[in-house]
């Protein structure tokens, strides 16, 4: 069983689960785990551990369109560096600074390799869930797509101060916050754009045409790509951007846009057919957790 049949299992199983995040009364909870060997190439820095751990939870708060409150986190590594662990305390505490919540600790657990779990907690009067997406909504994203790919090529190439500061991304949630009241469906691109189309598509039963001189590539990609038919796969297929990809009645873009914090891209538009690229079917290939980072 991979990690998307086992998470079907488990929303067969949890009524709460199945989106990005769990709502109970009104308050939105999400949990990760993030490995250095799948997660954090060599060169990433403490700090930059501590503030992608904590945004990643922060951006499934972002996802269901709920204001973040507090975020905890479990440090597990074979010995205690105090240096390392300073520095990662304040990225997850930066982070947190950054979309208005606060990071309130933790755990510490020794471990073979470096590992953080992390938590974040919400809060919603009316969150925004996957289902609700109809034909002849538009289709848009958040910020840029690429960020993560660029940096792990910056990675690999010893360029780790640029590789870092992509990595440090800001979690979307102001720009949630202000998309809940147009958005029919809504969820983070963490698992790429083209799957994240296909699991709002699954969830939504509906489809998705999307034009590819659309897509907002990040500039960094284009740094590091060899032409521009790289430059889109790793655009769409690779993920951990932690972008929104949400869906607007079309008569409501105007104010989505307007009242969005960050541009707001259109992509396309929700159809009752497949999910399409350029007019072609768009595979469902994204991150997959246990891909090699």
């Amino acid at each position: 069983m991979d990690e998307r049949a086992a998470l079907r299992l488990l929303g067969d199983r949890l009524d709460r689960a199945g989106d990005d995040a769990a709502v109970v009364d009104g308050t939105v909870v999400t949990t990760d785990m993030l490995h250095e060997t799948t997660d954090f190439p060599d060169g990433t820095t403490r700090y930059t551990a501590g503030w992608r751990s904590v945004g990643a939870s922060l951006s499934d708060v972002a996802a269901m369109g709920a204001r973040a409150t507090a975020a905890v986190a479990v440090y597990a590594a074979p010995s205690f560096d105090p240096d390392e662990l300073g520095a990662f305390v304040d990225g997850t505490s930066e982070v947190c600074e950054v979309v208005g919540a606060e990071y309130v600790g933790g755990d510490l657990d020794g471990h073979e390799e470096f590992t953080v779990a992390t938590t974040a907690l919400g809060e919603t009067g009316s969150p925004v869930l996957r289902s609700g997406a109809e034909p002849g909504d538009t289709v848009c994203v958040t910020g840029t797509l690429g960020r993560s790919a660029a940096a792990l090529e910056l990675f690999r190439s010893d360029e780790t101060e640029r590789a870092n500061e992509l990595f440090r991304f800001t979690p979307r949630v102001a720009a949630g916050v202000a998309l809940a009241p147009e958005a029919t469906a809504m969820m983070d691109s963490s698992d790429g754009l083209a799957r994240s189309l296909h699991q709002l598509a699954e969830a939504s039963d509906c489809g998705f045409d999307v034009d590819a001189s659309a897509l907002p590539v990040d500039p960094a990609v284009r740094d590091v790509a060899d032409d521009e038919r790289e430059a889109l796969r790793l655009a769409t297929t690779f993920g951990e951007d932690f972008e929104l990809v949400c869906t607007v009645p079309a008569d409501r873009l105007a104010v989505a846009r307007e009242a969005c914090p960050v541009d707001l891209t259109r992509l396309g538009v929700a159809t009752d057919g497949d999910v399409r690229l350029d007019g072609e079917p768009l595979a469902d290939e994204g991150w997959t957790h246990g891909d090699a980072g």
